[in-house]
């Protein structure tokens, strides 16, 4: 049976029999290529017993992406084993190009300069200026667009060079898909540092690639953790996308979770969010607000994406009562 609920803030959407569905598991060796980038170390997974008394759980744990390899969010584990397979066996000189609302771009800059390549990165207007400025300080060209991130990405792909975006669509699939293999190591760390797998995993999503990481680790395998995404209220094209049940494009409006801030899901994501996905949920920004706030306040410095899955564990706490271990993904450090 499927529920859907909405109130004047916040919509939701479960699905109880998401963890029936399987799918092929994840390839092996992006673990064994991210540890032997310089400066690899899993990112901590600290434990925060007052939410976890607020919220009913046994033991709550945040996974801190606020430094992940040089960088203030998990975006570079995608972005290195993509532009790794897409310059592995090119030869001369090549310009990466991309879309992002950030953390994205700024990663693929970082990584395309490490390789010796330019890096060309397409923005929304919604983009902060000092986001902008940081992928700039990577050596990247930064082109401004005057519409939506739908936008920029179509931009982005049709400018010259490789594009390397996590948005897939038909025809464009296999570097999407090399970016979620990338981040599927997160994953692989919650499972080392928590010694056994969770009961609850709650994920930011913006277009699904990340989401579907995390689906395919715990879907691949017989697991019965339950797993909830979270999107703003202003861009919650996944939640729509469920409601409707097909691809669904959704208008947005700013909102302070920039990195969510995504129209339409990926094409390629979209089948493991709709079969694989326990629930998913739209806040708003003064619950992301209060998130960060209480987030600041124990010690772990999330951004407004990062601290989005606390304000949606609060929105669906009665979807997910008594569980004995929850893991909240904290995506990005604060600006």
């Amino acid at each position: 049976m499927i529920r859907a609920t909405t109130t004047l803030v916040r919509m939701m959407f479960s699905q109880p029999h998401a963890r029936d569905w399987t799918c092929p598991p994840a390839p092996a060796g992006v673990r064994e290529f991210h540890a032997r980038l310089p400066g690899y170390a899993p990112t901590p997974l600290t434990e925060l017993p007052a939410l976890a008394a607020e919220l009913g759980a046994g033991r709550l744990f945040v996974k801190d992406e606020s430094s992940r390899l040089g960088l203030p969010a998990f975006k570079a584990l995608g972005a290195s084993w993509a532009v790794h397979r897409v310059l592995t066996g090119r030869t001369g000189q090549v310009t990466l190009t991309t879309a992002t609302d950030g953390n994205h771009g700024r990663a693929v800059a970082r990584f395309a300069s490490m390789h010796g390549q330019r890096a060309h990165v397409f923005v929304p207007h919604t983009v902060p200026q000092p986001a902008i400025e940081a992928i700039k300080e990577e050596g990247a060209e930064v082109t401004g667009v005057d519409g939506t991130y739908d936008d920029a990405v179509q931009r982005a792909s049709e400018a010259d060079g490789v594009l390397v975006q996590d948005m897939g669509r038909p025809g464009y699939e296999e570097v999407p898909g090399w970016i979620v293999e990338g981040y599927g190591t997160l994953c692989h760390e919650v499972d080392e540092q928590l010694g056994h797998e969770p009961g609850l995993v709650v994920v930011p999503v913006g277009v699904g690639s990340f989401a579907q990481a995390v689906v395919t680790h715990y879907r691949g395998r017989a697991s019965r953790t339950r797993l909830l995404a979270v999107e703003p209220d202003t861009a919650a094209c996944v939640l729509a996308s469920l409601r409707a049940g097909k691809l669904t494009t959704v208008p947005t409006a700013d909102t302070v979770m920039a990195g969510l801030n995504c129209g339409t899901p990926s094409t390629t994501s979209w089948p493991f969010l709709r079969d694989g996905l326990d629930a998913a949920v739209a806040i708003s920004d003064a619950d992301c607000a209060k998130a960060m706030a209480d987030l600041h306040a124990l010690g772990v410095h999330s951004g407004p994406c990062g601290a989005a899955p606390l304000a949606g564990l609060r929105a669906a706490r009665h979807e997910f009562a008594d569980l004995a271990t929850v893991v909240l993904i904290s995506t990005e450090g604060r600006p």
